[in-house]
């Protein structure tokens, strides 16, 4: 007996696969097993992921993963620093990735004005040694012609 009603909540008809449920107001609920198990997941995903910590998002996971050899000492300077940093070695490079820098290399253009200069410094030297040996009013030209033209090189270079 079920709420004052003479027949049961399963009836005797009742098949493996089929539940018939008698409800309050004397209708008759028929409910197939995935029906059933479907509802049952939506309760339970209804209860589920209501506490906790959010989800990451995809920019947010760390799901990468990058092998360096390193020699012997590199790697104790690495862990000794992120051990004084208090963090893993793994965020120690993340940080230092995202806030080092790194300075490009030397364009050829750039690698010709060095050449240059070092050519300049060799020829200010024999100039200072001529100087040195005749005296500076001879080699005054000479010198104010080099410095103008390193100047020229520097401001090639800054630019």
């Amino acid at each position: 007996m079920c709420f004052g009603r003479t027949e049961t909540s399963c009836s005797h008809s009742q098949t493996p696969w089929n539940l018939h449920l008698v409800g309050l107001m004397g209708n008759h609920i028929s409910i197939s097993r995935n029906q059933l198990k479907t509802m049952e997941q939506k309760r339970k995903s209804d209860r589920r992921n209501k506490c906790g910590r959010p989800k990451k998002g995809a920019a947010d996971k760390l799901k990468y993963r990058i092998t360096v050899k390193m020699a012997t000492s590199d790697y104790y300077t690495l862990k000794g620093k992120a051990r004084s940093a208090g963090i893993s070695a793994g965020e120690f490079l993340r940080r230092c990735m995202r806030d080092g820098q790194v300075k490009e290399r030397l364009t050829p253009e750039h690698t010709g004005y060095v050449r240059q200069l070092c050519g300049m410094a060799n020829n200010l030297n024999q100039l200072a040694h001529k100087a040195n040996a005749a005296g500076f009013i001879t080699v005054r030209m000479e010198c104010r012609i080099l410095v103008a033209r390193i100047e020229e090189l520097l401001n090639l270079i800054l630019l």
